[in-house]
């Protein structure tokens, strides 16, 4: 199932789950909200596990952002947070003031995607300090043009497109190309709704937006994706770049956060499971990269031991590879 019907499908996950469900029977009820980025990948794992189990399991799926996801697990609101960064300072000890534990599971990695409308022939190719000189605080107002950003680029006015500010992808994108976190221009189009931001570029020939790398994978007939220099190589966001660690700094981690009370029930348990064993192929078919078998098996273990915190400490961190995550987490 492509992205747009698993959206549309989205919309009626809990009336799907009422009709498999016995009328005198209360399903149980799993909340999750957060990352629009990591939405299109636990929407799939919910309408599968939903199905597999015939109702008895309600499912509710948000995107109110990874930091408006954060802030509603750790006022106990939801069971499972998406997160396309890892857990910050701030929010740890906004979770730990009100008593709550959590289980840091990483689900997928992203190639988090800069994207031009199809018409635009001119910037195929940007480097990070061209992207910077575009979203850092000091171009609002100031750099509005293509011709701006360099010789030669038309002089077109430019038209942005972008998470925001409860969005991880936001967090990751500033912290990335900007040098910290949340610092950009305001003057843009600014949505946690990815699609949103999709349809802006896909109607504006000057438009230049960016946002998880599934948005760009199911809409690539009516977008170009950005190939992005570090100052080694242009390279395009694609699974093997970064699988070898070439598509760098906007290679990332997606994770999911158990809540620990929430992990002792059943039903809450069974869905992690059931992404940690059966989610690799939805991770593929939605569009971001799955991980190797033996990461999801440590995750599993580090859910069945109850690991609680986060191996980031809270700090924000840029360019992490898969290889490096998978050491991380071994320790």
């Amino acid at each position: 199932m492509k992205l747009w019907q698993r959206t549309l499908a989205a919309a009626t996950l809990v009336g799907a789950a009422s009709a498999f469900a016995p009328q005198a029977a209360v399903a149980q009820q799993i909340k999750i909200d957060g990352s629009s980025t990591v939405f299109p990948i636990m929407e799939a794992v919910a309408e599968e596990f939903q199905i597999a189990k015939r109702g008895k399991v309600r499912v509710t799926v948000g995107i109110a952002g990874t930091g408006g996801g954060f802030k509603k697990f750790c006022r106990g609101e939801t069971d499972i947070s998406n997160a396309s960064r890892p857990i910050l300072a701030e929010e740890i000890d906004a979770c730990k003031a009100a008593g709550i534990k959590f289980i840091e599971l990483p689900v997928a990695f992203d190639a988090l995607t800069v994207v031009i409308n199809p018409k635009n022939t001119w910037a195929k190719t940007l480097t990070t300090a061209e992207l910077k000189k575009i979203w850092e605080p000091g171009a609002q107002g100031r750099i509005t043009r293509w011709s701006q950003v360099r010789a030669g680029f038309p002089n077109q006015p430019i038209q942005l497109f972008g998470p925001g500010a409860d969005s991880g992808t936001f967090d990751y994108f500033t912290e990335a190309i900007n040098g910290k976190a949340k610092m950009t221009r305001g003057d843009y189009t600014a949505s946690e709704d990815d699609n949103t931001l999709v349809q802006g570029v896909e109607n504006n020939i000057n438009a230049l937006g960016y946002f998880g790398y599934a948005y760009y994978v199911n809409h690539k007939d009516k977008m170009t994706a950005v190939a992005v220099n570090n100052g080694k190589a242009a390279v395009l966001p694609s699974s093997e770049n970064v699988i070898n660690g070439t598509y760098n700094p906007l290679s990332r981690p997606l994770f999911i956060y158990v809540r620990d009370t929430a992990a002792a029930r059943a039903e809450v348990a069974e869905l992690v499971k059931f992404i940690l064993t059966k989610g690799a192929p939805l991770v593929s078919e939605v569009g971001y990269v799955a991980l190797p078998p033996s990461a999801y098996a440590m995750a599993q273990k580090h859910f069945d031991t109850r690991r609680v915190g986060s191996v980031f400490g809270g700090r924000p961190e840029v360019g992490i590879t898969i290889e490096a995550l998978l050491s991380r987490e071994a320790k």
